[in-house]
């Protein structure tokens, strides 16, 4: 795992805390996509960053709305350029936020949204100290796997390797401003909208 160099992205003179950033992470099949869509829909005011990410697209995914796929070659140069406000490996794929989109965006005074896993939301962490970051969790370890099992698009391996790293990242969850169980859908969603807006 390489982590991005502390210096992108963390220069104040740069990027003035006019905006906010918002980082939602937790472990794969926590439903963080699900919530982010329905927060996304109840406040179009909130901005979106989309992810660029090397993995192929699932059935029913568009490329520019759920990710910028592409090709692993591609990512690694855009790494090289320091395009990225911070990037990971997950599951064998590659995923990053384009950084100059989102410190636009929160120069103009928006409130932008990123749904990353672990390795960057650390890296968001480090480089923006004054983002909220909110961690979801399951709740139970037994409900995760059900939920990883019921989507139906990883072989057995993979779905080993998820639950796996997932252990590891909910042993995590207290690095982060506020922990959310996502067990009740609606309970869960007014919770972030409250970390969110008040």
């Amino acid at each position: 795992m390489q982590v991005l160099p502390t210096h992108i992205g963390a220069n104040t003179k740069e990027c003035p805390p006019l905006g906010k950033l918002i980082v939602l992470t937790g472990p794969s099949g926590v439903g963080k996509g699900t919530l982010m869509n329905a927060i996304l829909q109840r406040y179009p005011e909130l901005h979106y960053s989309v992810s660029a990410t090397t993995r192929s697209p699932r059935p029913g995914e568009v490329n520019g709305k759920n990710y910028h796929f592409i090709t692993r070659s591609e990512f690694e140069k855009l790494v090289t350029q320091g395009e990225f406000l911070e990037w990971a490996e997950f599951a064998g794929n590659f995923y990053g936020t384009p950084r100059e989109a989102v410190l636009n965006h929160i120069q103009s005074g928006k409130l932008v949204v990123l749904e990353i896993e672990l390795e960057g939301a650390r890296q968001i962490r480090h480089t923006f100290p004054s983002a909220l970051s909110i961690f979801i969790l399951p709740p139970s370890f037994a409900e995760l796997e059900k939920r990883i099992r019921g989507r139906g698009q990883d072989t057995e391996e993979a779905i080993s390797r998820r639950l796996n790293r997932a252990e590891e990242e909910i042993a995590a969850a207290d690095e982060f401003n506020l922990q959310i169980i996502n067990g009740d859908f609606e309970e869960a969603l007014q919770e972030i909208e409250k970390a969110i807006f008040h």
